[in-house]
């Protein structure tokens, strides 16, 4: 075999071991077994036959959790699902400290959303969302800090409600709508029966005031078109044409 041949084999061998990374990935580098580094972005040299790598993508990843049946604080039995955002903020962790990342975090997510609906009762579930989001992530997160993966955001995205519980929370709606309506409507009736006692009082201590509220009457009557109106006489007419007549009657009435 001749030296350049010799020449050609090693350099086909070196270049061999040329890699290239994106630059959302990260090379693990393995030599005879053990962990040496991490490679990347871009251009680098692994030994030939002497070590391996695992490139692993450290870009934000989404995984919707399956929809899970569970029982509510309050024995209620629900269907909900949630979408989960994760990325790798330690390549090596990953690689090293779990078998396979991407199912433990699913698994992991997927226990700690049941175990977190059934410490609420079902109207906390529906009013609370944010708040049981945010201690979802705040569980997850925190159990996969070792793994080198860091738990984004965690959103619940539907829940599901037997229809008979449905059918009750659309009664207890209609009762509360129902009551604010009355509420609203005897609160009007306080208020206008206040008003009108104060315009009472006000027209008791004014005589002038009684006869143009009177008058104003007529003049509602009459936008109408009424074929009958009825003509409101104030009192003191009513006497001054009292004490007339019986004036008149004392004068005709013969002498004895």
């Amino acid at each position: 075999m001749s030296l350049f041949v010799i020449f050609l084999i090693i350099v086909l061998v070196l270049l061999s071991g040329i890699r290239i990374a994106q630059e959302y990935e990260r090379a693990i580098v393995f030599r005879l077994g053990r962990f040496t580094g991490t490679r990347g972005p871009g251009l680098y040299w692994i030994i030939p036959f002497i070590e391996r790598q695992q490139t692993i993508d450290i870009r934000t990843k989404t995984v919707d959790l399956e929809q899970q049946e569970t029982i509510t604080k309050d024995s209620v039995t629900i269907k909900v699902n949630a979408v989960l955002w994760f990325r790798v903020v330690n390549p090596a962790d990953a690689i090293i400290k779990v078998a396979n990342f991407n199912q433990a975090v699913y698994q992991l997510s997927v226990t700690a959303l049941r175990n977190i609906i059934g410490q609420h009762q079902l109207d906390e579930v529906l009013r609370e969302r944010a708040q049981i989001n945010t201690a979802l992530l705040q569980i997850v997160d925190a159990a996969t800090e070792s793994w080198g993966v860091k738990i984004e955001l965690v959103e619940i995205k539907d829940v599901e409600i037997p229809e008979s519980m449905q059918r009750a929370m659309a009664r207890e709606a209609e009762a509360i709508r129902e009551k604010r309506a009355r509420i609203i409507k005897a609160e009007a009736e306080l208020e206008a029966s206040i008003k009108l006692t104060q315009g009472a009082k006000q027209m008791e201590e004014s005589p002038i005031a009684l006869e143009l509220r009177r008058m104003q009457m007529l003049s509602e009557i009459g936008i109408d078109n009424n074929t009958t109106t009825i003509m409101l006489i104030p009192s003191e007419f009513t006497n001054a044409a009292k004490s007339f007549t019986q004036m008149v009657n004392q004068g005709n009435t013969p002498a004895s």
